[in-house]
């Protein structure tokens, strides 16, 4: 819980109820200041927070000093803490990336460097027969093992979080649009659609609305336009598993351009899916082509030669809000406040793919400091 702040009461919009707004909801309410998170979708997290691995990162992939390395690593630990301390359900069941060829190896090499220098806890390159003791059904030449790295129940999480905004005296307002923002004078007036149309006047906005925050922030008249984020669209589909589960760990290939790899994740009870892969699209589509499996099952077999025929089904696909293209370096998060779009009580939180849902309570106190200093 963030320590009191001597600071005057602010009221807020926080527009977007995923599992970052929620976040960001709950640290500004805690702080004593009157917060309204408003969602266009009749629920919370039914956008990216609900189309994702699951996954609580240790923070190894991100470069060091990265907004992306400090929030993931900062952000496992405060996560962890609130999943005991409200009873999320969770378990820190380990992860080991592989390298299934030599060619592979100096990639873990660096991940692993990175994640000491970043931090991450517990981290060990490990030979084939080391990774083959904890994973007897993996096929690898080396891996990195990370015995933080776990998984989570999202919806609980995001639960959880309204749960304690509520408490504090905030309020989610569902099927509200936010249609338009303009700074007049020394307020924030919010436009809003939905069954009851009307103009919300606040001191402050925290625009973290996923793949809808581009196009919000780009009407903001008196943005710079420079600074309005693109909108580049990656769908990641998934695969459930019918076979018989295999490993206790999580298993990432190495990481690939777009994404981590069509990586095993596993989810509360045991049970095993594949994905995400990486489909750059031009629209919202998250059915699943089932035409996509025979590259799962060649990527899969990778690390696990076992993997029986017939065993994948689609199961799910997110979009990732993503800020870069195909064959460009990825972007780190994209927070501006006022200094610099100069529009005093604004955060604008663009390009929040993953991992956003690991960072969130790290992000929530940087965005909160942000307002209040």
């Amino acid at each position: 819980m963030a320590a009191p702040t001597n600071r005057a009461q602010l009221d807020v919009l926080v527009v977007g109820a995923g599992v970052v707004g929620l976040a960001i909801g709950r640290a500004l309410a805690l702080r004593g200041h009157a917060v309204i998170v408003a969602e266009a979708e009749a629920g919370i997290g039914m956008g990216v927070s609900s189309r994702n691995s699951e996954v609580i990162h240790a923070g190894m992939y991100y470069p060091a000093g990265s907004l992306r390395a400090r929030h993931c690593v900062a952000g496992s630990a405060l996560l962890y803490a609130f999943c005991e301390r409200h009873g999320v359900p969770h378990r820190a069941c380990g992860k080991l990336i592989v390298a299934t060829s030599p060619a592979e190896v100096a990639t873990i090499e660096a991940i692993h460097a990175r994640g000491v220098t970043n931090g991450v806890p517990g981290l060990a390159l490990l030979d084939a027969a080391e990774a083959r003791r904890l994973e007897t059904h993996l096929a690898c030449v080396a891996a990195l093992h990370s015995p933080r790295t776990g998984i989570v129940d999202s919806h609980a999480l995001m639960l959880a979080l309204q749960g304690a905004i509520e408490d504090s005296g905030g309020v989610l307002a569902l099927r509200t649009p936010i249609e338009g923002l303009e700074r007049r004078g020394a307020a924030w007036h919010a436009r809003f659609g939905g069954a009851e149309s009307g103009e919300l006047v606040c001191d402050a906005v925290v625009v973290a609305a996923g793949l809808s925050s581009p196009s919000l922030i780009g009407a903001i008249e008196d943005y710079p336009r420079e600074r309005v984020p693109r909108l580049v669209l990656a769908k990641g589909s998934y695969f459930a598993c019918t076979a018989r589960p295999a490993f206790e760990r999580l298993i990432y290939p190495a990481p690939v351009e777009g994404g981590l790899g069509i990586h095993l994740t596993l989810d509360l009870a045991g049970r095993m899916r594949f994905g995400p892969d990486v489909e750059w699209v031009d629209r919202l589509d998250y059915a699943v082509d089932p035409g996509r499996g025979a590259a799962f099952y060649a990527a899969i077999r990778r690390y696990w030669p076992g993997l029986p025929d017939g065993s994948l089904t689609p199961d799910y696909a997110g979009i990732r809000p993503k800020v870069t293209g195909p064959g460009e370096p990825a972007a780190d998060f994209g927070i501006d406040d006022g200094r610099e779009h100069g529009l005093a009580g604004l955060v604008a939180l663009s390009g929040i793919e993953g991992p956003g849902l690991t960072a969130s309570l790290s992000l929530a106190e940087d965005i909160a400091e942000r307002l209040e200093a």
